[in-house]
């Protein structure tokens, strides 16, 4: 910021437009998160032989790499279980979520009396409540989808709650002067200026929906990537309980995006602060 200096005339201020970063640096910065995964990688797969850790300890990325090859078909077919249940345990949580978070923006009165109770669920453990599930749901996909749902559907009230919170009160005014009912604000206002809330609280959401899937495998199951990580541990297979991690992290890095793909699509894009 420059200001401009002359006899008479009151000094002005001039603002510079910023200086473009080179193209070097904003390849890196566009693949940082890339070129970081690729440098664990190498040095993972440099360090196991160099520190004489057997693969049965610590195998290396190329051996796991060839396991989930060697076996695809079997943690694709327990992955396809895992996934239902972590999307039927998400949808839930969206189904159930934004509802309540509705109920508890428009009414005082349900505010107060359900947030207390949702502070005080979310504050229990959830792998607490994994056997209880299992007791009244049985083995089948209830208690997963429950598990997933309970652990998935908190962010997705408190997210959508803050983002109708946060419009400016002033253009609500001026949208109801101009004689919007109050669905014409909802849909036109309040809902787009919540969106990119609402999709930072899905993304938690569902990165939560696969912990809570895996916790219910873990407790009583019979398919899924979690009950084939027990038979894994059991078995002192340690490659293949890897190979079930990585495949665990990637569905949960495959939807965060396809979130990210939809929120694109339908939210404006929010300008960074940096």
């Amino acid at each position: 910021m420059t200001e401009l200096k002359h006899p008479g005339i009151v000094a002005m201020p001039v603002s510079r437009s910023p200086k473009k970063k080179p193209p070097r640096i904003r390849l890196v910065e566009r693949y940082a998160s890339v070129l970081l995964a690729i440098g664990v990688l190498v040095l993972w797969q440099l360090a196991v032989p160099l520190s004489g850790l057997s693969e049965f300890v610590l195998p290396t990325p190329i051996a796991i790499a060839k396991r989930m090859v060697t076996d695809f078909n079997l943690l694709a077919t327990h992955s396809y279980i895992t996934l239902l249940e972590v999307l039927g345990g998400f949808l839930s949580g969206v189904i159930v979520g934004i509802p309540l978070a509705l109920a508890i923006f428009y009414s005082k009165v349900f505010e107060r009396a359900v947030y207390p109770l949702l502070v005080a669920l979310q504050t229990v453990p959830k792998i607490a409540l994994a056997p209880l599930l299992v007791l009244y749901l049985g083995y089948g996909w209830a208690p997963k989808i429950s598990l997933a749902f309970l652990i998935s559907f908190f962010p997705i009230v408190i997210s959508t709650v803050v983002g109708l919170q946060s419009l400016d009160k002033g253009l609500v005014n001026m949208v109801r002067s101009m004689g919007a009912t109050e669905a014409q604000t909802f849909f036109k206002v309040r809902l787009p200026a919540a969106l990119p809330s609402i999709f930072g609280g899905l993304k938690v959401a569902i990165s939560l929906a696969v912990i809570g899937a895996i916790i219910g495998e873990y407790i009583a199951a019979e398919r899924g990537l979690g009950y084939l990580q027990l038979q894994a541990n059991s078995q002192f297979d340690t490659t293949l309980n890897f190979a079930t991690v990585v495949t665990i992290s990637l569905i949960g890095v495959l939807l965060y995006f396809v979130l990210a793909l939809v929120e694109s699509r339908v939210s404006f894009h929010r300008e960074s602060a940096k």
